[in-house]
């Protein structure tokens, strides 16, 4: 485990609660500049901030909420977060449940892989993720009664599932 990993593991309450802070003041200046409306809340679990960005249904939010854009500007927050506290960030950002819904996303494709699984493969592979989604698959997977393990280096590393 390098130090940044182990720095964010033990952030105190307080470090999220800035950290979280400092991503809402920067996502707010990101919304007031494109016009667009929503809410922001800030939460600290898991050794991570939270932030999410809700508004009600019929605004103009959808227009960040896809995973791609919800990406995007994680890693813009993460920077901002890192440029003003001086500690890398990893945050986590949700604009109008995009997290939610990609959860769901990923269940299926685990869903898939198992049958894969059930039908005779010794493995099946998923694509590369980001490392939050291969927790969150790996999570999917252990509730499912299967191994899985991440495997590959930079933007192709990827989770791989096996029988128990």
């Amino acid at each position: 485990m390098t130090d940044v990993q182990n720095d964010t593991q033990t952030a105190t309450r307080e470090q999220l609660d800035r950290e979280g802070d400092v991503a809402a003041d920067y996502i707010e200046e990101l919304l007031d500049i494109c016009d667009i409306d929503g809410d922001i809340d800030i939460d600290a679990r898991n050794g991570r901030a939270y932030v999410s960005v809700n508004a009600d249904d019929g605004t103009n939010l959808r227009v960040l909420a896809n995973p791609e854009a919800v990406n995007a500007l994680q890693e813009l927050t993460r920077l901002a977060v890192q440029s003003k506290t001086g500690v890398f960030s990893r945050l986590i950002l949700d604009i109008g449940g995009s997290r939610d819904a990609r959860q769901a996303e990923l269940a299926a494709l685990v869903g898939r892989a198992i049958e894969r699984i059930e039908a005779g493969s010794s493995e099946a592979a998923l694509p590369p993720m980001s490392s939050y989604e291969r927790k969150l698959v790996h999570d999917v997977v252990a509730e499912r009664g299967y191994v899985s393990e991440s495997r590959g280096e930079g933007s192709e590393r990827h989770t791989v599932i096996t029988p128990a």
